[in-house]
């Protein structure tokens, strides 16, 4: 299973979570950026239906696939 790490750091004169490249909102304290990440950790492992996904890859080709709703990753909070 996949392991998603949120991280809390400084951004934006204020407190974010990042995962990956993807920044959050800017919070005012650390406390409520920790927060704010422990939610979004929580919500990213519920289950949910399963669906039929299309993206677009980096050479513009349309892709579709099945997406397992089971298939959550486990996550965690650092910072």
């Amino acid at each position: 299973m996949k392991m998603v790490t949120y991280r809390i750091q400084e951004h934006d004169g204020g407190w974010a979570y990042r995962l990956g490249d993807t920044w959050s909102e800017t919070y005012p304290t650390h406390d409520a950026a920790h927060a704010a990440a422990i939610h979004a950790a929580r919500e990213q492992k519920v289950p949910d239906e399963d669906a039929c996904i299309e993206f677009q890859n980096a050479d513009g080709e349309w892709i579709t696939q099945g997406a397992d709703g089971q298939d959550r990753p486990m996550t965690q909070v650092e910072g």
